[in-house]
Parts: structure tokens; C-alpha cells; sequence
């Protein structure tokens, strides 16, 4: 039961007239990825403000960009959600996801910051991790200054961005010194080793496939052992006890369905207040492509609104 505006969209791709990603090279990828935001994405909505920021760590500089939503006070100290991008640890950075993040600013009434974080394969596991965790404690700590509430802060992000915010939420726990309120998962990769079900059944086409999960891996992972580093694969740390509470979103014809559900029921279990919702006529990437596939939209508010809920007070 695959939504019919998804299904056009993979019947265009059919056509040849959109390359499989593990067929380019990474630079290809990149430009491709960005490229064709236009086609998909809606109209870029207006926020209060957007502000071009760089977080100064150890590693090196990381850039980032901080969004106040429509309506907001600019005395006002906000809620902020630091979100992470997806595009397989390998592609994606500040304008594939501008759109979103825009969205879910003004959706939420909270401010959004997005992290550009290094990719592979120039930059391996675990840069994309130091860079996430260490530019989510630079917004905690210069908060203030940024027009920021420390104290009401989320993080959140699709694909390998739901996996570096999962990871990001587990490492904060364990610093003690970077509390987080909420994590927003979206589609998260949460198991390196991709043995799930949904990887066979959906693997084939429905855009994100087997051969491009692959391609991601090998350009990230430089070596296998590391699948089972819970930096990697959050699913595989044997303590997921308190934790902030999640919206875990999944898509239906996504070869990382089963993997987020599991993620999701992990956490129930681990005693975290954790929602799952599957959208199951869709496939992977579908939150970012709002003027083709309603249903994303829809998505959006789900996160906004979830987003919202958990940092208004």
C-alpha cells in the first residue's frame, strides 16, 4: 500500500532520470543531493532570524545555523532544538536541510540549530559523533548569549542524523553536565549491521536500497568492528535507561523500519517514555519532500508539535 505520490516519485526514478547514490562519487553525491532539494522540497518558509554561527572545539571549527521562528520575542530566551542532518554520514549540510529546519522553528515556536558536522570518507567514525556531541554542549554553554534556554534544550535528526541525535542523547546522559529534554528521531539508523528484516524486504526499490546503505557504511565505517560500537549502532549499548523521552518516526517501505521500531521499543523498556509512529504507505527521506508527498508536511507537524510540547515548560 505505497502512498501514490510516493510511488510516482520512485516511478520517476525508474526512469533513469535520478542516479542510485552508491553509483556516484561522494563529491557527486553532495551536489546531487542539493541539487534536487528543489524538485522535491516546498516554498522556503520566512523565519525571525537566521544567524550563521561556528562552534571553536578541539577538533576543529564546526559550523552552524541558529533559527528563531516567526512571532518570536528577540529579547526571548528559547527553547532550542540542535538538529542533525541526514544524507548517510557521507552528504547533506546546512542548505539540504534549511527547509526543515525552518519548519520545524516556526511549527515548534522553539529555536532550531543546525550542525554541519564532518563526512566521510574524509572524515570516519567517530568525527561526525565528536562534532554532534561537542557542538550540542558549545550551544549548551554559550546559550545565553545566543538568545538560548539551556535548561529546555532537544536534539533530534533524520537518518544518520536520527542516529547521531540518539547517540548524542546516550552521551549527554553519560557526561552528567548536558542535559537534554527530548530526542526527535527520524527514520533512525540505530544498528551498523543491517540485519534487520526490513532491510530485505524493503531493500530493493524504494530509494534508499541495500547498495546505497552499503555505500554510506563503507564511506563512514572503515572498520566492521566498529558496527558494534554503540557510537555507531545506539541500539547495541546495553543500557538505555534514562534517557530523554523520544518521537521515533519510521516510514513503512524504508529498509530502516524495523530498526527504528526496535530503537523505540528499547527505550519503553529501558523505562523511557518513547512514541513510535510508523507512516507506513511511505518510504525513506519522505519528511524532506513536502511539495511532492502531502503525508510530509503532516510529518513535520507531528515533530513540530512534539518538539514543542516537550521543552514548553
Amino acid at each position: 500500500m505505497l502512498h501514490p505520490r510516493a510511488k510516482s516519485l520512485l516511478d520517476l526514478i525508474d526512469k533513469g532520470t535520478v542516479p542510485a547514490t552508491h553509483t556516484l562519487t561522494p563529491s557527486e553525491a553532495r551536489a546531487f543531493y542539493l541539487e534536487r532539494r528543489a524538485l522535491t522540497q516546498p516554498a522556503t518558509p520566512d523565519v525571525a532570524l537566521v544567524r550563521e554561527l561556528s562552534a571553536e572545539l578541539p577538533e576543529g571549527s564546526v559550523p552552524l545555523r541558529l533559527y528563531r521562528p516567526l512571532g518570536s520575542d528577540a529579547a526571548a530566551l528559547l527553547p532550542v532544538l540542535v538538529y542533525f542532518h541526514g544524507g548517510g554520514w557521507t552528504m547533506g549540510d546546512l542548505d539540504t536541510h534549511d527547509v526543515l529546519c525552518r519548519e520545524l522553528a516556526n511549527g515548534s515556536g522553539c529555536a532550531v540549530v543546525s550542525i554541519d558536522y564532518r563526512l566521510g570518507p574524509e572524515h570516519r567514525f567517530p568525527a561526525a559523533v565528536v562534532d554532534c556531541f561537542g557542538a550540542t554542549r558549545w550551544v549548551s554553554d554559550h546559550a545565553a548569549s545566543l538568545g538560548l534556554d539551556a535548561q529546555r534544550l532537544a536534539v533530534g535528526g533524520d537518518s544518520a542524523g536520527g542516529n547521531l541525535a540518539a547517540v548524542v542523547a546516550i552521551a549527554a546522559r553519560d557526561a552528567a553536565r548536558l542535559p537534554i529534554r527530548f530526542q526527535l528521531l527520524i527514520y533512525p539508523a540505530t544498528d551498523m549491521r543491517r540485519g534487520a528484516p526490513s532491510h530485505e524486504t524493503n531493500g530493493q526499490g524504494y530509494l534508499l536500497t541495500r547498495d546505497t546503505l552499503a555505500y554510506f557504511h563503507d564511506h563512514y565505517i572503515d572498520d566492521v568492528a566498529h558496527d558494534l560500537d554503540w557510537r555507531a549502532s545506539p541500539l547495541l549499548h546495553t543500557d538505555l535507561r534514562k534517557l530523554p523521552p523520544a518521537l521515533v518516526i519510521t516510514a513503512g517501505y524504508d529498509p530502516l523500519r524495523d530498526e527504528g521500531l526496535a530503537y523505540s521499543q528499547r527505550l519503553s523498556e529501558a523505562g523511557n517514555r518513547a512514541t513510535h509512529i510508523c507512516f507506513e504507505r511511505q518510504i525513506h527521506g519522505f519528511i524532506t519532500m513536502g511539495r511532492v508527498i502531502d503525508e510530509a508536511n503532516d510529518a513535520v507537524a507531528i515533530c513540530a508539535a512534539a518538539v514543542r510540547r516537550a521543552l514548553s515548560a
